[in-house]
């Protein structure tokens, strides 16, 4: 009986659904048809537009000079039909508009994630009415109305007539619609003559065309969706193993014809490219928005000149090919200028990438966020270090000379060692060994999080990373690093990157507007301007960068970083007023070595652009950092004293400080000046308590001391 009672349900259940549809397209039935004629209109008459913040320059027209040409099916070739009915609808021929499959696959899927419809599964018909005769929001009603009108086209016209209107109008990327226009854009040639990578490739950008855009920062992710194009046309049996196999492996050059009429092109794709993961492709293809943006036109002219005029010369005197720049406001997080490269449309350096979001890694630009650490803990700019030959892997000799693997003893950039060095002249003279030392001192884990929420998104946990990350061991974007310098412009305030200020519908109505936020104090204001005050000290970073280097500016107060990575391949500098924030890296986008690092590649880019724009904005001083008003009582070693009177076991032989190995004979009493590492005096998980009771239960002792005391007794000091 129970069963039975299931199954009556269960019969009511599905005759109440029955009903319930066949309500729906009896409703549905009278939905009248548009003219297929309003196809291409509907688009062209809705285009978008980014423009600069003043909101007089367009930037970039999404339909600005339409390129198309239609051409019949006949003329397109076979392998782009097959590539794009492979990935867009495998049943195209033997449906009648829509697949049932789909259709309640998408209803469940929709009904238990609680939303309108957004499941996929549209057939080529459907598509076709969506893009052009529907608004893009997602709704049953829309949904319902989109079936009806896949079913009644697909009576209207035959089946061929349908997919050629479908890839006459597809967009291909920028301005280009259509398989033939796209095809002689990216391949220059016909699409009837394109191979089956080729066609791959091309059916796979109109799902996402900014995303997937040949020339952007996601080509890995194209030749996925490449390869399982092809992967389908196999299993379809479009094309066979061999030349699944063969296509696969072709190696395909594109020509980089599809962006023109463009003005900043690498900002213009990235706020693309961010709308359309807000507001859908469609919305954005086909909208009639207005995106006033925060670029400053005039300063990315100008940025555009300089990056290029410098790494034309780069190239030529340092091997250095390219350079990106990226300016902010500290104050708004305001993006004023990003330039990607030397130029977009410079295919021999692959110009079309985007350098300023790529990951790449920061070198000694790094430092200042583990300073800044440090600082929050109770160390201060007159700590000091020693700057001796050092080795910081546990499991090698303290000699600094030990050469198995797994050994960690960095040097300096010119190979020299300074003896006794304070945290300021390290960071304003980018000294290496205190650098990793500050590192140990403050941990892997405060040092990323101090990073990241200043603004890193990029770097992965402390597992991952050794004590190398203070010299740029980590990959980040410029972007970001503009960010996080930017937090210590504003004295310790995160203010996101933001890239539009407004966003109007075509009738103007403001949908989305920027005001600009209190930001969030991710970092105590002391800190950050304790940082700012080490890295403007002229004086402090004369010893290695001179007196007058770029990273000086006469009459304004600046503070700036530099960075190269290992072998010159990635030249940085970061740095900044009151009121601008600018970062510059220069190198090769295939990271081949250059012949130099960071000031002489990036300083002059660095120093022109900030001698430029400086005079746009408001000439203000840094705030100077409040003195600790315990500072008197601090540790000694925490005040720069590091020849210190304690009560010490001598080794008499020596003079020296006893070690574990120093046999008792020879072990004396003394209170004296004491020359000692910092972990004699600092305990690293507690540097403002008391002094270790056994220095050497910290494992780093036994590394950081023997060089000091040999440092010492060679040098003799009293």
């Amino acid at each position: 009986m129970r069963k039975l009672h299931i199954w009556k349900v269960f019969f009511i259940l599905v005759s109440c659904a029955f009903l319930a549809l066949g309500g729906t397209l009896l409703w549905a039935t009278t939905i009248e048809l548009p003219d297929l004629s309003t196809f291409q209109a509907r688009k062209i008459s809705n285009s978008s537009k980014i423009v600069d913040r003043t909101g007089t320059v367009v930037l970039y027209d999404i339909h600005q000079s339409v390129r198309r040409t239609e051409i019949p099916l006949t003329g397109m070739g076979e392998n782009i039909q097959h590539a794009t009915i492979a990935i867009e609808d495998a049943n195209f021929y033997s449906h009648n508009g829509i697949r049932i499959q789909s259709i309640i696959r998408a209803v469940l899927a929709n009904l238990f994630r609680g939303g309108a419809y957004s499941q996929g599964g549209s057939t080529i018909t459907q598509q076709i009415i969506k893009n052009t005769l529907l608004t893009p929001e997602k709704t049953v009603t829309r949904k319902i109305k989109e079936w009806v009108l896949a079913i009644k086209l697909e009576r209207l016209l035959p089946k061929d007539r349908i997919l050629e209107i479908y890839l006459n109008d597809n967009p291909y990327g920028g301005t280009i619609y259509g398989v033939e226009e796209a095809s002689r854009a990216y391949f220059n040639k016909a699409s009837k003559d394109l191979s089956f990578a080729e066609a791959a490739y091309l059916a796979a950008i109109p799902r996402a065309p900014s995303y997937y855009s040949p020339f952007g920062k996601h080509q890995d992710k194209l030749e996925e969706r490449k390869n399982f194009i092809l992967s389908r046309m196999k299993s379809q049996n479009f094309i066979t193993e061999e030349q699944y196999k063969t296509a696969k492996a072709e190696k395909v050059s594109f020509d980089n014809n599809a962006s023109n009429g463009i003005k900043a092109p690498h900002f213009v794709f990235y706020i693309q490219e961010m709308l359309e993961e807000q507001y859908g492709e469609d919305a954005m293809a086909s909208g009639g928005y207005t995106i006033i943006t925060t670029l400053d036109y005039e300063l990315q002219k100008k940025a555009e000149e300089i990056v290029k005029k410098n790494a034309l010369q780069n190239e030529k005197s340092w091997n250095a090919s390219n350079a990106a720049l990226v300016a902010t406001n500290p104050q708004t997080g305001e993006i004023l200028a990003m330039v990607g490269s030397r130029d977009y449309f410079d295919k021999g350096i692959d110009g079309a990438y985007n350098v300023a979001t790529a990951k790449r890694q920061p070198g000694s630009s790094f430092k200042p966020f583990v300073y800044a650490a440090a600082f929050d803990k109770g160390y201060t700019p007159e700590t000091v270090l020693f700057d001796v030959p050092t080795e910081f892997s546990t499991t090698c000799d303290a000699s600094a000379a030990d050469t198995k693997e797994g050994c960690y003893h960095p040097g300096n950039f010119d190979d020299k060692f300074r003896g006794p060095i304070n945290l300021r002249n390290a960071l304003a003279q980018s000294i290496n060994v205190p650098s990793v030392k500050t590192l140990y001192l403050v941990g892997l884990d405060s040092a990323l999080d101090t990073a990241r929420r200043m603004g890193i998104n990029s770097l992965r946990d402390a597992k991952y990373y050794g004590l190398s990350l203070v010299l740029g061991g980590g990959e980040v974007s410029l972007l970001d690093m503009t960010t996080a310098y930017s937090t210590f412009a504003a004295g310790g305030v995160r203010h996101d990157p933001v890239g539009i200020l407004q966003i109007k519908d075509k009738s103007g109505t403001v949908i989305e507007s920027y005001t600009p936020g209190d930001g969030e104090q991710v970092l105590s204001k002391n800190t950050a301007l304790t940082i700012t005050d080490v890295l403007s000290d002229n004086v402090a970073r004369a010893p290695t960068f001179g007196s007058n280097s770029a990273l000086h500016i006469d009459g304004v107060q600046v503070a700036a970083k530099t960075g190269t990575t290992n072998d010159n391949r990635d030249a940085w500098v970061l740095g900044y007023s009151s009121n601008l924030t600018v970062g510059v890296w220069s190198g090769n986008n295939d990271n081949k070595p250059m012949r130099k690092g960071g000031v002489a590649l990036s300083g002059p880019i660095w120093n022109q652009f900030m001698q430029e724009a400086l005079p746009l904005f408001p000439n203000t001083d840094f705030e100077k950092p409040e003195r600790n008003p315990n500072y008197d009582s601090l540790k000694p070693v925490l005040r720069g004293e590091w020849r210190a009177l304690d009560t010490a076991i001598i080794d008499s032989r020596t003079g020296t400080v006893a070690t574990e190995d120093t046999p008792e004979e020879f072990k004396e009493t003394q209170t004296a000046p004491v020359v000692q590492s910092i972990l004699y005096w600092v305990d690293r998980k507690d540097p403002l308590g008391p002094k270790p009771q056994n220095p050497y239960s910290d494992p780093e002792f036994r590394l950081w001391n023997p060089p000091v005391q040999a440092w010492w007794t060679a040098h003799g000091v009293q």
